[in-house]
Order: structure tokens, then C-alpha cells, then sequence
């Protein structure tokens, strides 16, 4: 499966290992490594804004980052070439970090984990390919993936505004919406034939 396909492998073992590693032996890892935009901004750490894509706060959260990789990550690569492939996943991670950096450039705690952002960039890189591809909320429910990709702006959009008036927290929503953002655009530069590809599938 990911003998043509060897960086979503790499991604996948490293993010493991790393993880892995913080959970079970040095949570001081963890600290050490997240997106902290008062570290970034005042402190210079801009590293951050690439290893905190490679810790995760829980097994749970590792692993449903992962599950997502191992279904999505082998079907991009192996479309858009390996290269591209990771200019779209760290581009995206870039991006998503990047607008919640601006977000909470005057948060002095916000913290944050995960590679839910570059996932989510490669998700909706997928749907510019698949956009009738069925895609299972919970492993249950099936629904088009340009369907599911409209409910999720729309979700973390909502969900950011509730955020700023107490009433939703622990999800970094902002960088689940500038991951997805920053996919899209990113395969449309890397493969310029995707729009015409999606436009052709819906019938455009």
C-alpha cells in the first residue's frame, strides 16, 4: 500500500513515534514542542509552528489524526506525486497555525496540539478529486465528501464565534479552517488541473 506512497508512511511512524514518546515517557515534550503564539511572537520560536503538528494531547486524539491520515494520505500522494503531496500537508499545517496565530496573538496561555490541521488541508485537497467519495462520520454515516467539506467550514466557523463567548472550547477550530483553506489552495497551485477535475465531476 505505501510502496508508492512513502511519505504519507513517513509522516504517519513519525508522528507516532513522537507522540508516542511524549505521552509515555516525557509529557515535558509536549510543552516543549506546541503551537504557543506567545512563544512565537515574543520569544522567536517560530519551530513551533511546525512541531506542534507532531504532539498530541491524548491517544484518542493521535489516533483519530492518524486513522484519517492512513485512509486519505496514500490516496492524495499517489494522485498528485510525493513532493506535492508534502507541500500540501505542511502547507497546510502552515497555514492553519498561521491564522490561529493571528487569532490569538493577544492570548497569552492558548496552546495548542495536533496535526488536525494539516489533515484537515489534506481532506479537502481529496475533495477537489473525490468530491462524490463517501466519507464516514463516526464509521457510520456516509455522506459526500463536497458535502462534508461544506459542513465543516461552516461548523468551525460557527464554533470559532461560540469559542469567544465561553461556549465551546478545547478545539482548535481556527486551525482545522486554515488547514482546509490552505490545502485547497495549495493543490490547486502544485496541480493546476484539480479545479478542472472537480468542475468536470459536478457536472460544470
Amino acid at each position: 500500500m505505501f510502496y508508492d506512497t512513502p511519505f504519507t508512511l513517513f509522516l504517519l511512524l513519525i508522528n507516532i513515534l513522537v507522540s508516542g514518546y511524549a505521552l509515555y515517557y516525557d509529557q515535558t515534550l509536549i510543552g516543549k514542542l506546541a503551537f504557543r503564539p506567545r512563544d512565537i511572537l515574543k520569544s522567536g520560536q517560530w519551530y513551533r509552528m511546525i512541531t506542534g503538528g507532531f504532539v498530541h494531547g491524548s491517544l484518542g486524539h493521535l489516533a483519530f489524526n492518524m486513522i484519517t491520515l492512513f485512509f486519505f494520505g496514500p490516496v492524495l500522494e499517489a494522485r498528485i506525486g510525493s513532493a506535492e503531496f508534502l507541500v500540501v500537508f505542511f502547507g497546510a499545517e502552515l497555514a492553519a497555525h498561521a491564522l490561529t496565530l493571528w487569532l490569538h496573538r493577544e492570548t497569552p496561555g492558548y496552546s495548542a496540539v495536533g496535526a488536525s490541521g494539516a489533515i484537515s488541508g489534506l481532506v479537502f485537497s481529496f475533495c477537489l478529486f473525490h468530491p462524490f467519495q463517501k466519507i464516514y462520520l463516526f464509521f457510520a454515516i456516509g455522506i459526500p465528501a463536497w458535502m462534508f467539506a461544506l459542513g465543516f467550514v461552516g461548523f468551525s466557523i460557527w464554533a470559532m464565534r461560540k469559542r469567544e463567548t465561553g461556549a465551546m472550547g478545547g478545539i482548535a477550530h481556527e486551525a482545522h479552517l486554515g488547514g482546509a483553506i490552505g490545502g485547497l489552495l495549495l493543490t490547486l497551485i502544485v496541480e493546476p488541473r484539480a479545479l478542472a477535475t472537480f468542475l468536470g465531476q459536478i457536472g460544470l
